[in-house]
């Protein structure tokens, strides 16, 4: 997987929450800011997951409702060998 760095994001912290990450990130033995990008990287992958299910379960719930998304879904993958 390719990682595109992009430009530095500015960030203001409650100082209470700066010394909770700092702490963390002396306890893993990496910097503050390895930590924080971990830290958005798993929210990221949490967010496109997130939005991957919901999008499935819109799906689900269209072919439990539609007659011929159901006929379409049943059908789908199942090879045709008429005529083979």
């Amino acid at each position: 997987m390719r990682h595109d760095v992009t430009a530095p994001v500015s960030v203001r912290l409650d100082a209470d929450v700066r010394a909770t990450l700092e702490s963390e990130a002396q306890s893993q033995g990496i910097g503050l800011a390895t930590l924080l990008r971990q830290v958005a990287a798993d929210a990221a992958r949490d967010v496109r997951r997130e939005r991957i299910r919901a999008a499935s379960e819109a799906v689900a719930r269209h072919i439990a409702e539609s007659p011929d998304a159901k006929a379409f879904s049943e059908s789908w993958g199942e090879p045709d060998w008429r005529g083979v």
